[in-house]
């Protein structure tokens, strides 16, 4: 990344991070500088979910200490540079007509970012109103998975719902939100 992105980059996260201080409260933007600082891989990352209209931002430090500070998709809906993509290869294989470009699991692969799980989603919805126009694939257990189906979120009439669809589908309205733990 250049330094004029970068900067460009470390300067829209932070406006972010004042702008929304209930995400990330206690917490001081010079340790998630210093965090971002020390590495490159992870505002590489950051860079792809902002360029593809994730709007990342600070949503805790990891659960197990360590200093590491966990980044998240808080767009108010599905990020648009992700949506339209079935939930994996397998699925995007399976189909025989009317393929999307790719598939979620790739994508965030090749962001470096993982696509949050059930649990993390209901949890970024008590930090706001996410996906209540959009619906985003969440990671999905390999049980369900290996029958052919997927997991999505959303959240609709105040509450936040799980569905399920088969891992080859694919909506215009569905993308999906990952998180970085940097």
């Amino acid at each position: 990344m250049k330094t004029k992105e970068r900067e460009a980059l470390i300067d829209a996260l932070k406006a972010r991070f004042e702008q929304h201080m209930h995400r990330h409260s206690g917490m001081a933007w010079a340790e998630v500088l210093a965090r971002l600082q020390a590495s490159p891989a992870g505002l590489q990352s950051l860079h792809e979910m902002e360029t593809t209209g994730g709007e990342p931002d600070v949503v805790s430090l990891a659960p197990d200490g360590g200093g590491v500070v966990v980044f998240c998709d808080c767009a108010a809906e599905s990020p648009l540079g992700r949506r339209s993509v079935c939930y994996d290869r397998e699925g995007l294989d399976s189909r025989k007509e009317h393929k999307p470009e790719n598939n979620a699991i790739d994508m965030a692969a090749a962001m470096g970012i993982t696509l949050l799980t059930e649990a993390q989603y209901r949890e970024l919805q008590k930090l706001g109103e996410f996906d209540t126009k959009t619906s985003s694939w969440v990671l999905t257990p390999p049980d369900i998975r290996t029958l052919g189906g997927a997991l999505f979120c959303d959240r609709r009439y105040g509450s936040v719902f799980t569905y399920h669809n088969g891992a080859q589908s694919y909506y215009a309205s569905r993308g999906f939100r990952g998180s970085l733990a940097v």
